[in-house]
């Protein structure tokens, strides 16, 4: 074999072995971006109209914007403030459904800045940030935005879905674990509102099952709104 022949034969074994390592990389990467975003990824794939590396470009740079942010601890106090607010919000819900959406938007929006994450100015933004963050939960904010400013189903029931959703990234945000980024996923479940809703509180099962005293039409209160959730889920 000449010489020629082999540089020819050992350029082209060389380039076949980066070849196999770029892809074999390149999908390790997909793969973990994927772990990491979970349904995120799905969406952001779907956004794309099935364009993987798109999709998965677009989850590399927020990484790279965001990766890095520190959430802040809340001052003292504030946590019961902000849990007062949602408990309000989804008192307010039993009689004025669009107030309470928009309410609640607000309140993630402003819970998300005092954490440390981009102003709810910069919605794009500081979806983006939240995602690289809570990706399992962002998507309720996602809804409850989009149904507050009237670019989602604005039917009673889908309010009351898009709160429901919602209020997973807010008790994330709201401090479940002590770095604020939830556990494995699942939010802290010792608020106020969140035990209100739950259906396994006797408390909470007993308001639910009274009528609202708010309301002489006898229409159920605030927290089995809210427990029909659990109740279709189950």
């Amino acid at each position: 074999m000449s010489a020629v022949v082999t540089v020819i034969v050992i350029v082209a074994a060389v380039a076949l072995i980066a070849a196999a390592v770029f892809l074999v990389t390149r999908r390790a990467g997909g793969g973990g971006l994927e772990r990491r975003f979970g349904p995120e990824y799905q969406r952001t794939v779907a956004r794309y109209d099935g364009d993987t590396k798109a999709a998965e470009r677009d989850l590399e740079e927020r990484v790279k914007r965001h990766g890095s942010l520190d959430p802040k601890p809340l001052a003292g106090g504030e946590r019961e403030r902000y849990e007062a607010r949602w408990t309000n919000a989804q008192e307010r819900f039993v009689e004025s459904p669009q107030e309470a959406i928009a309410e609640v938007d607000l309140l993630i929006a402003e819970l998300a800045a005092e954490r440390g994450y981009p102003g709810r100015e910069r919605y794009e933004e500081q979806l983006d940030a939240l995602s690289v963050h809570h990706a399992h939960h962002v998507h309720g904010y996602r809804r409850v935005h989009s149904a507050a400013h009237g670019t989602g189903d604005a039917g009673t029931e889908a309010l009351r879905e898009a709160m429901v959703e919602g209020r997973a990234l807010f008790h994330d945000l709201l401090g479940a674990g002590h770095d604020g980024r939830g556990r494995d996923g699942r939010t802290e479940r010792g608020s106020r509102a969140d035990r209100a809703s739950r259906p396994d509180d006797r408390h909470g099962a007993e308001r639910g099952s009274e009528p609202d005293s708010r309301s002489s039409r006898g229409r159920t209160g605030p927290a089995a709104i809210f427990n029909r959730q659990r109740t279709k889920e189950s």
